[in-house]
């Protein structure tokens, strides 16, 4: 039975809103069609003959007389509804964060998404992909670091960060290391054709041998400027012919070099008492990390070495000379995605050095605590 006619009576502003919805082109029909609905009812038609011209049924006419007449413009809108209650809830999101707290089965080495479905019976193994997703939780993913046990580690990190942000005034400040055992592999590159007529362009696993370099390199810290060479080996001597070419690059200043603890690095007193113009400083035991030359190698291996092929170890050590040339730029450290690659570029000499005291107190470090 279709209940009885609402009267509709229509303000001007309501008419034109209704009417401009009628002609838009991107009007819904779902919305198009309620107010034509409630615009023939305005005009005084019969139930019937409204659901006959717009398509419906009149019972729906009806409900849509009535709300307009009870709510206005905002009676047309589709009410909330309060959709299909959801099969998951957070007490299986719970379930699934205890379960990955637990070690896997026997015999897996860590969870996957199907395991964690089986395990937990009566979840879908979708629904654990998404949840794992949402929260950002990665199952293969693993965190490794390299804590410092240098019982000295606050006062040579206090060192090294101290020439980093307060070099002493006419002084230069280098990072010093190398990258050893660079390959000059030469890989199978071209085409490959495939049994469709199509063809990948790329490179395959196989390669061929063609020796390595090691790359000793110097960075100076208030410029990025590099200063580099190489050599078939890294013992003490080439080590030290190398800090000869470094202090022939800066004669008549005085250098403050930062080293790892490599073996070669070390014992070298007689070099130092005939160039009294160098000092050594040696970052924490298991933390080279301090030493930003090794934030340049990462570099050179992401943008120059990479994905690249060699026929001659002199090809490689060309390949390298380039782009150390390319990555000089005076007087400004080269920007690496787009942050300075360097605290501070150029560091502006001090009228008085600096020196920053043995026991400074060093902010905690989740991975490097010091050492009491």
């Amino acid at each position: 039975m279709i209940p009885e006619a609402r009267e509709v009576h229509l303000s001007r502003k309501d008419r034109k809103v209704l009417e401009a919805c009628c002609r838009s082109p991107v009007t819904l029909q779902r919305d198009l069609k309620r107010a034509r609905i409630v615009l023939l009812a305005a005009d005084g038609r019969s139930t019937r003959s409204i659901a006959k011209e717009v398509g419906v049924q009149p019972r729906i006419v009806s409900l849509w007389r009535h709300r307009y007449a009870d709510h206005g413009l905002e009676g047309l809108q589709d009410k909330p509804r309060p959709g299909k209650q959801p099969i998951y809830t957070k007490t299986t999101d719970k379930r699934i964060l205890k379960l990955l707290d637990k070690p896997p089965p026997q015999g897996f080495a860590r969870w996957t998404g199907p395991l964690l479905a089986e395990a937990l019976g009566d979840v879908d193994v979708q629904y654990v992909w998404r949840f794992l997703r949402s929260h950002k939780i990665d199952l293969v993913a693993r965190k490794s670091w390299c804590e410092s046990n240098d019982p000295n580690f606050t006062a040579k990190a206090a060192d090294v960060v101290g020439l980093y942000v307060a070099p002493p005034a006419k002084a230069i400040v280098l990072c010093v290391d190398e990258k050893p055992s660079i390959q000059a592999l030469e890989r199978a590159q071209g085409y490959l054709k495939l049994p469709n007529g199509r063809a990948l362009t790329g490179q395959s696993h196989d390669y061929k041998r063609h020796g390595t370099t090691t790359l000793f390199a110097a960075l100076e810290v208030a410029t990025g400027k590099i200063i580099a060479t190489h050599s078939k080996r890294r013992r003490r001597v080439e080590f030290l012919d190398f800090m000869n070419s470094v202090t022939a690059a800066f004669p008549n200043r005085k250098l403050h070099v930062i080293l790892d603890n490599l073996n070669t690095h070390k014992k070298n007193e007689d070099w130092l008492k005939a160039h009294p113009n160098v000092q050594f400083h040696f970052t924490p035991t298991s933390a080279s990390w301090l030493n930003q030359v090794e934030v340049w190698f990462s570099i050179l291996q992401g943008q120059s070495l990479s994905g690249t092929s060699f026929t001659s170890l002199k090809q490689l050590q060309e390949h390298i000379d380039a782009y150390v040339n390319a990555y000089k730029a005076p007087g400004q450290a080269r920007r690496h995605h787009g942050r300075p690659l360097y605290p501070r570029s150029p560091v502006q000499a001090r009228p008085a050095p600096t020196q920053v005291p043995a026991d400074a107190a060093w902010p905690d470090h989740p991975r490097h605590p010091p050492q009491d």
